[in-house]
């Protein structure tokens, strides 16, 4: 009998949601209150809510309640790319682009056509780049503050494919990997597949707490930290060299795995050394030329101690062989002729065009960013909801992202990430003059 009343109140409630009986942000009895009302169980109101929690038409909140969810918001926004419509404003997606980049590319595959060893991109090469564009990869990356001998340097397909081989190769199912509480999405969701169990750090300052990451190695088998210490996604941060020096000692005293995040770091004009100059010898260092060049050039690098190399190619072999050779090939160019050093130079002077934008337009509504950043972290007030915000953006044709897809833990806080570099700066002013006029209806 009380199975039948349980299902009996999860229909019912399912029923008044889908309906509009119940509207987005609603906020549900307490379990008490439920259990009072409806003569069960406390343990069958939990479960109630539980289900409806898993059916994604409910949400708990610690602290404040559980609250109907709005149904209607495409599922994983803020990661599942398929949800941004073709005439959909996309400040979900950073895809940082200059005008010149198309005659760019243009050139460079022409030059390419022309190459005496074309017949090579036909072929295998070794899982980790060829010889030669390890070279000239390891001294772009000593350029960025990170010494690192060509054979310590994989050639990957992009920072998140690099990621993935990280995690296939140096971590098991059921390892304890500490990450900020906001973190990046693509890292969720290889942590998901792989079966990782994350514990998120709460933020403080420009970093995390490094003392809840300390209270915690006394209390579990921490094996890795994932970080972005350099212009963090989504909070922007640039941890100060003190802070990095410290995280290096707790993970030398815990003997703790760091695997070092930098796609956005190239925005930071002069950052701290990379956590992989610190600790060479327990960090995977993990970058990429999709933002600091385009998306599209799936070209990224994986630095790692000389003792993981063979664990790694072993990974990148069971995932894409090798990353195609036609794609390096034009990377290596870019580097060598100083292609790259001007985009990443007028891509730092377009992000700060863009946050200054951004500024003027949310002005009041304390965002947070790096000033140089493709990206704008915006809280909410206590009563504003979140889903219910990017749901009227939505159907206003623009595309943000909630803060679900960057939260680890049960606390997700109402706020909106950002992004500024996939529309052109006019139609940027006039999507966030909109975003702050929605916010600002919603209060």
């Amino acid at each position: 009998m009380a199975t039948a009343r349980y299902k009996q109140l999860v229909d019912r409630f399912a029923a008044d949601i889908r309906s509009g009986k119940l509207p987005p942000g609603t906020r549900l009895p307490t379990h008490r209150q439920l259990a009072a009302k409806e003569k069960v169980a406390l343990v069958t109101a939990t479960r109630v809510y539980a289900e409806l929690e898993t059916m994604g038409l409910a949400i708990g909140e610690t602290g404040r309640g559980t609250f109907v969810r709005e149904i209607a918001l495409p599922s994983g926004l803020g990661m599942d790319q398929q949800a941004i419509a073709a005439d959909m404003l996309d400040l979900n997606f950073n895809y940082p682009a200059l005008p010149e980049q198309t005659e760019l590319l243009r050139t460079a595959l022409r030059q390419l056509s022309t190459a005496g060893d074309l017949d090579a991109f036909l072929r295998c090469h070794p899982h980790g780049g060829r010889p030669h564009e390890r070279v000239v990869f390891a001294n772009h990356l000593a350029q960025s503050g990170l010494p690192v001998k060509p054979e310590q340097v994989l050639v990957v397909n992009g920072a998140q494919h690099g990621l993935a081989v990280v995690t296939m190769a140096l971590l098991q199912p059921g390892d304890v990997v500490a990450v900020d509480a906001l973190t990046y999405p693509g890292f969720k969701a290889l942590a998901e597949q792989c079966k990782l169990d994350l514990l998120p750090l709460p933020a403080s300052g420009s970093g995390c707490d490094l003392d809840a990451l300390e209270r915690a190695c006394k209390k579990r088998p921490v094996r890795a930290v994932y970080a972005m210490p350099t212009v963090h996604n989504p909070l922007g941060w640039v941890q100060d060299i003190d802070g990095r020096k410290r995280l290096v000692a707790l993970a030398r005293r815990h003997d703790l795995m760091l695997i070092e995040d930098a796609p956005y770091a190239f925005l930071e004009r002069r950052p701290p050394p990379p956590l992989a100059a610190l600790a060479p010898e327990r960090c995977v260092h993990v970058t990429t030329l999709s933002k600091s060049v385009a998306a599209g050039l799936r070209v990224g690098f994986v630095t790692a101690p000389a003792d993981w190399i063979a664990r790694l190619e072993r990974a990148i072999r069971a995932t894409v062989w090798n990353t195609p050779a036609a794609m390096t090939a034009l990377a290596c160019a870019w580097l060598l002729d100083g292609t790259v050093d001007r985009l990443v130079t007028e891509k730092r002077r377009d992000a700060i065009a863009r946050q200054a934008v951004a500024a003027k337009a949310l002005a009041g509504l304390n965002p947070v960013s790096h000033p140089a950043s493709y990206f704008v972290w915006l809280p909410l007030t206590e009563d504003v909801r979140a889903e219910s915000v990017a749901m009227s953006l939505l159907q206003r044709r623009i595309s943000v992202s909630t803060a679900a897809p960057f939260s680890v833990g049960s606390r997700i806080p109402h706020a909106l990430r950002i992004a500024l570099g996939s529309v052109d700066l006019a139609t940027l002013k006039r999507a966030l003059d909109i975003v702050r006029e929605v916010v600002e209806r919603a209060e």
